[in-house]
């Protein structure tokens, strides 16, 4: 049976990856959607390597990719990270920023309820004005986005998991605002002699359309008899960006050091994107210190034509410190690292602490 679900695994996880899709994503649509942030993963632990990890991403980590890993959280978990965005100020002008808290909690014995609030800053902008487009002499705006997420996963057996996250999204200058919500759900299968076998999907970013409302969107002009009167643009309304990801994983595992390595891969098809396709790896020794690595493919990524920026290689790393004998209080430092071709890349740190 063993053999067989290797097999099996390495089957559907290559037939998954090379089989080429009919239609890339939906390219006709890009660029039309709002609330691109959403997109953003904000956790050191999953972007090492690439967010392959829909089929087991356990914790805090799974409120992005697939809530339906929520369910594993033991008892209370608390979470921070902070991203420099495509190189920060050396890379952006404007020096965009993540900053991410998450907590989860265990209510009962199948049950946890999570949240995590998301905010990205992106510095003081210059203030430009078609009568006065000089930098530096109408002073400056700070743009900022938030979403908060508010989770709940449920193990309805020992093998399949699942769960649903409510979020809320606002953005905003100086005179321009908007928000929206949205819904994710996830699930979880796990079957093997030791749970090596995963498959997770997750739908993601699915809800009403926004649009933005404001001073910002008026302008006062002067009629030709000298009387002064306001034109207002009119708003368009955007939808969310919709995907929908499905992942696959297999753990080997070895005696010796307690060693164990998984092999993942995903497939994500995103309603205003290109779709992407995933490969990654994660190494675990003591079940203390790992390390992942990753690769994002997109069609057009090899002919310089990717429609996003975080494509390509991907890695990161983890140190577990337990804080008692049984190791149920501890510690997990989490660092990943995200190239941004053409930009600079993407750099997260993160901490969390359970007990």
């Amino acid at each position: 049976m063993k053999n067989i679900l290797r097999i099996f695994a390495v089957v559907v996880l290559l037939t998954a990856l090379t089989v080429p899709s009919v239609q890339a994503g939906n390219d006709e649509r890009r660029g039309t959607a709002g609330a691109s942030e959403l997109l953003i993963n904000p956790w050191a632990r999953s972007t090492g390597w690439g967010g392959v990890n829909i089929s087991n991403v356990r914790g805090l980590d799974a409120m992005f990719g697939n809530v339906a890993g929520l369910a594993f959280v033991n008892n209370i978990e608390v979470a921070y990270s902070n991203t420099i965005l495509y190189g920060g100020k050396s890379g952006l002008s404007s020096g965009a920023t993540v900053n991410t808290f998450g907590l989860g909690i265990r209510l009962f014995e199948a049950g946890v309820v999570g949240v995590y609030v998301m905010s990205m800053g992106f510095g003081d902008i210059d203030i430009t004005k078609y009568d006065s487009p000089e930098l530096g002499t109408n002073g400056t705006f700070s743009p900022s986005y938030m979403n908060i997420n508010v989770a709940y996963a449920h193990s309805f057996t020992r093998s399949i998991h699942g769960g649903a996250v409510l979020k809320v999204v606002t953005e905003s200058t100086d005179n321009v605002s908007g928000s929206g919500f949205g819904i994710d759900a996830g699930i979880q299968y796990v079957t093997g002699e030791n749970d090596e076998l995963k498959f997770g999907i997750s739908l993601r970013n699915w809800g009403p359309s926004m649009s933005f409302d404001g001073t910002g969107l008026s302008l006062q002009m002067v009629g030709t008899g000298g009387n002064d009167f306001t034109v207002e643009t009119r708003k368009a309304e955007m939808e969310l960006p919709t995907c929908l990801n499905i992942g696959l994983s297999y753990d080997f595992y070895f005696d010796k050091w307690d060693q164990k390595l998984t092999v993942a891969g995903s497939f994500t098809s995103n309603a205003f994107l290109r779709d992407n396709y995933t490969l990654g790896f994660e190494y675990s020794l003591l079940k203390k210190f790992q390390l992942r690595a990753g690769y994002i493919f997109q069609p057009g990524l090899w002919d310089n034509d990717a429609a996003t920026a975080n494509n390509g290689i991907c890695a990161g790393a983890s140190v577990d410190i337990p804080l008692n004998k049984e190791e149920t209080t501890g510690i997990t430092i989490d660092y990943s690292y995200r190239s941004a071709s053409p930009l600079k890349g993407t750099h997260t740190i993160g901490a969390s602490f359970r007990f």
